[in-house]
């Protein structure tokens, strides 16, 4: 059997939390039960949120937990190249297409079509509203005049056409244990929709890629076997599997673990900083106390 190997990938946007090191943990766990490796890959495409500092505090803070990592530290801000690349390959078939439309403009226009019509416009799993196409809000003159003045705009997956290119069920594998349970739990096919994503953005004018492509290119990149990753990620696997498939992509085997939930019963953001690993252990916590806390003693 071939080496089974699994990454954690954090974005150096802000400090860990509870349920960075939860994901960590599992990860590192897995990795040894297979006896497989563990990479790290810095998620830092945002250049102006992700700093050196939070980096180097980041990389404490995995140190603080024990983590170790068997290769050299990935970084996206490095890789724009190979994301063009693949972003290249979609284009050439067909599934890209500019988008000038704002949110603001997005927004208004949805208001309008449910007020007229009384009827719910599709909404992706993140509560964004599905793209309506420039063509049916903005006059041709104005997409025009967007083009030609250089305007902001986003590269969309042409959800439709990309689907079209699928033949046969999309599925993907997930697993049903975490850590080194994994090892004991036989993978189940789930059924992929990533229609219900609407025209997912994979670039920006001023940022080459985004997470679904840049994830979905470095997974391959890094013959990613396994991914373990939180449970609010599951939605965004079904855009991962087309993904792959169009650009010829294995797939790796998924594993989305519980999440570590906040008072008010809500995910834990790198905002919420007393939930911080940097705050905890500056109010004296250890970490036998951190793994009771996340339910891994």
């Amino acid at each position: 059997m071939s080496e089974r190997i699994f990454r954690f990938a954090p974005s150096p946007n802000g400090h860990l939390h509870l349920g960075h090191a939860l994901s960590a943990l599992l990860n590192r766990q897995a990795a040894d039960r297979f006896g497989g490796r563990l990479l790290l890959r810095l998620e830092d495409i945002d250049q102006t949120r992700c700093t050196p500092d939070l980096e180097r505090e980041m990389l404490e803070d995995l140190s603080w937990l024990g983590i170790t990592f068997d290769g050299p530290v990935w970084r996206q801000s490095e890789r724009f190249a190979a994301y063009g690349t693949a972003l290249d390959r979609l284009q050439s078939i067909g599934l890209v297409y500019r988008g000038y439309l704002t949110r603001a403009e997005i927004k208004a226009h949805v208001a309008r079509l449910e007020s007229e019509t009384g009827r719910a416009w599709p909404r992706d799993p993140d509560g964004a509203p599905h793209y309506p196409g420039d063509a049916s809000v903005l006059p041709p003159d104005e997409i025009n005049s967007r083009w030609t003045n250089a305007a902001p705009f986003a590269l969309r997956l042409d959800m439709k056409a990309a689907l079209d290119q699928i033949s046969g069920p999309l599925v993907w594998m997930e697993a049903s244990a975490e850590g080194a349970d994994l090892a004991n739990t036989r993978p189940a096919p789930i059924a992929a929709d990533p229609s219900i994503w609407g025209d997912v953005v994979l670039a920006r004018k001023d940022t080459p890629t985004s997470y679904h492509l840049s994830v979905v290119v470095d997974d391959a990149a890094q013959q990613i076997t396994d991914v373990v990753r939180g449970r609010d990620l599951y939605a965004a696997t079904s855009v991962h599997r087309l993904l792959q498939d169009l650009l010829g992509y294995p797939a790796p085997v998924y594993c989305h673990h519980r999440l570590i939930l906040g008072p008010d019963g809500t995910k834990l953001s790198k905002s919420a900083g007393d939930t911080s690993l940097r705050a905890l252990r500056a109010a004296g916590m250890n970490l036998s106390g951190l793994m009771r806390r996340i339910g891994l003693a």
